[in-house]
Order: structure tokens, then C-alpha cells, then sequence
């Protein structure tokens, strides 16, 4: 029991990822025909892929490989993961703009996501390393289609509560995660000493709290007809 505890300390997001699937999952009808109709398998995926990256990491029978080159190496979990993981928000976010021109510089964003990736991996073993430079391209261009979703919503004649907005928290944990992430990636691999020492890492963590709280939220509050 106390090892249970200890992990559950030491891997204190991956039991909010399910606190949060189970709350998206109870809260289903308020979005089940909008564009995060996905959502659900987002934060189940999320949490198993998280529970898998743990069992890689602490016993060998959940290695992918036999090579003793790639043991306890779980970060192709990570680069897959983080590649479904800006598809599924662009997706939602071409879903949810109304305007034209901006679900074309959203497709142009996904190509360019897509490309990011696939050049990274010619200069980047995915079984070694995290493709940092394709997640910190990836992320702004992400923070680019928040920006166009914020845009178009300024110029909405809704009389609804945002609050009651389930993309409304959506955009604003995204927001928040992804002002932080590309800069701590960066210092994280680049400047690994600099990271250690502010700690910066720590405030990753403190962002994904932040972004799931906003998820719940926004499961609790957010009201079926006033979707936008």
C-alpha cells in the first residue's frame, strides 16, 4: 500500500487524467454532437498512454524492444502521442471556426505540423529522443489556431455566459499550457542545466494541472446550447 502511495505521489497527473475522463465521460451529452464529441478518447488516451510511459520505465517486460540499447526508453510513446495529440485540437479547431480563411491557415498549420514531424525524424531517433523541435512548432502553431478561435469569438452576438462555454475552458487550458511549453521544451533540451536549476520543469507540471482543471470545468459548467 505504501508503494501504491508513493506512485500515486510521483505520478500525481496520471490519476487526474482519469478524474477528468470520468468527469468529460458523465458530462458527455452537453458536447456529444459538437467537436469535441472526441474528447472522452482524447483523456482516456492520454491517461493510458501516461500509465504505459510509467510501466516502460520501471519493469523490462514492457519494453518494446529486446535491444538492451532502448531499455527503459518510453519517449516513442511520447512522440507518438504528442503528434494524435495537436491533430485531435486542430481538428477541433477547424471544426469550430466559421470562417473560411481561417480554416485554411489551419489546414496549412497541420501540413506544416505533419512535416515538422516527419523532417525531425531524420535528424532525431524518436525511440531516444523527444522531437522537441517538431512540439515547439507544433505548439505555436496550436497557440495560432487559439488565437484565430479568441478572434472569431470577440466578434460573437451571444448573449450566453462564457462560462457555461465548454470551449470556452477548452482554449483557456490549452492557452495557458501552451504559452509555457514550448519555452520550457527548449531550455529542457538546449539548456538542461538552466532547467534544472530553475526548476522549470516544476512548472510544466503546475500548467497541466492548471489546463485539466480548466477541462473539468468546463465538463461541470459548460451548458449544451451554449457551445461555441
Amino acid at each position: 500500500m505504501e508503494e501504491f502511495y508513493g506512485f500515486l505521489i510521483d505520478n500525481y497527473t496520471i490519476p487526474l487524467y482519469f478524474i477528468t475522463w470520468i468527469v468529460v465521460i458523465f458530462r458527455y451529452r452537453i458536447y456529444v454532437d459538437t467537436p469535441l464529441k472526441f474528447f472522452p478518447i482524447f483523456i482516456i488516451y492520454t491517461f493510458l498512454t501516461e500509465v504505459l510511459g510509467y510501466l516502460i520505465w520501471r519493469f523490462d517486460e514492457f519494453q518494446f524492444l529486446a535491444d538492451d540499447a532502448y531499455s527503459n526508453y518510453n519517449v516513442i510513446v511520447y512522440n507518438f502521442y504528442a503528434f494524435i495529440s495537436f491533430q485531435f485540437f486542430y481538428y477541433v479547431y477547424w471544426n469550430v471556426l466559421k470562417r473560411e480563411k481561417h480554416k485554411k491557415w489551419v489546414m496549412y498549420g497541420v501540413y506544416t505540423s505533419i512535416l515538422a514531424f516527419l523532417v525531425s525524424l531524420f535528424f532525431q531517433n524518436p525511440f531516444h529522443i523527444s522531437l522537441y523541435y517538431a512540439d515547439i512548432i507544433s505548439s505555436l502553431i496550436l497557440l495560432i489556431c487559439i488565437g484565430l478561435y479568441i478572434h472569431e469569438k470577440r466578434t460573437d452576438k451571444e448573449m450566453y455566459p462564457t462560462k457555461h462555454n465548454l470551449m470556452f475552458w477548452t482554449t483557456l487550458g490549452l492557452a495557458i499550457f501552451y504559452c509555457f511549453f514550448p519555452i520550457i521544451y527548449y531550455l529542457g533540451h538546449e539548456l538542461p542545466t538552466v532547467a534544472s536549476n530553475y526548476g522549470v520543469f516544476n512548472i510544466l507540471m503546475i500548467v497541466v494541472l492548471f489546463m485539466y482543471a480548466c477541462f473539468i470545468a468546463g465538463a461541470i459548467f459548460g451548458r449544451r446550447k451554449t457551445f461555441r
